[in-house]
């Protein structure tokens, strides 16, 4: 069974990285012109294929790694640097900025025939970041019982996703454009904090220190 700790650590560095609040504007401009069981019906599908991709990379990503000749403190490393870039971008406000783009250029070329598996799922919610994370937080976790508490951990993560799309009309007017730009940037300290840690893990597998 993993810690407490290492649960909580887990939940928010999943959390911070896939960032409800942020993806509820976003969810909006995607779905303009949708009625209410529209939106739902594109919410329920992208949150569903965003867990299954983050689950698959929970159980399997270390042995995909193994295959490709990557070792996990290389992979810490690694990932922690990306997750940091991710933090810096949340910090200075270029993160939705760049997801910003990716939708507008999607609803351009797929006219939302497949919003939901992209960009939704891919890449607004199960993003390189999140998919670096569920990695990482797998190789700490042993055992079945840890990769059956990671899944869990994922899995309350997307109900919250979900419920921020289903909510994201009230939850966009309730925090507004400071509202928003604050919360950014508290989760991005924390997750650059997270994201240090990862690398200072990563050197000490790597160097066996």
């Amino acid at each position: 069974m993993v810690g407490t700790d290492s649960m909580i650590n887990a939940f928010t560095t999943l959390l911070v990285t896939v960032d409800p609040p942020g993806l509820a504007p976003l969810f909006l401009g995607l779905t303009v012109g949708m009625n209410r069981g529209e939106r739902r019906q594109v919410a329920v599908r992208g949150s569903l294929i965003a867990f299954a991709v983050l689950a698959v990379f929970a159980l399997f990503g270390a042995s995909i790694l193994g295959a490709l000749g990557i070792s996990m403190g290389a992979f810490r490393i690694a990932g922690g640097l990306l997750l940091f870039a991710i933090s810096f971008e949340m910090i200075f406000e270029k993160r939705n900025e760049r997801k910003e783009k990716t939708s507008d250029a999607a609803i351009t070329k797929d006219h939302i025939h497949n919003l939901a598996v992209f960009p939704l799922a891919i890449p607004l919610i199960a993003g390189p970041g999140a998919i670096s994370a569920t990695v990482l937080i797998a190789g700490t976790m042993d055992g079945v019982a840890g990769k059956i508490q990671l899944i869990a951990v994922i899995a309350v993560c997307l109900a919250l996703v979900f419920a921020a799309l289903i909510l994201a009309e009230r939850l966009n007017r309730f925090l507004g454009v400071t509202g928003r730009a604050l919360l950014t940037r508290l989760l991005g300290v924390l997750l650059s904090a997270l994201s240090v840690q990862f690398v200072v893990d990563g050197v000490k597998s790597a160097f066996g220190a």
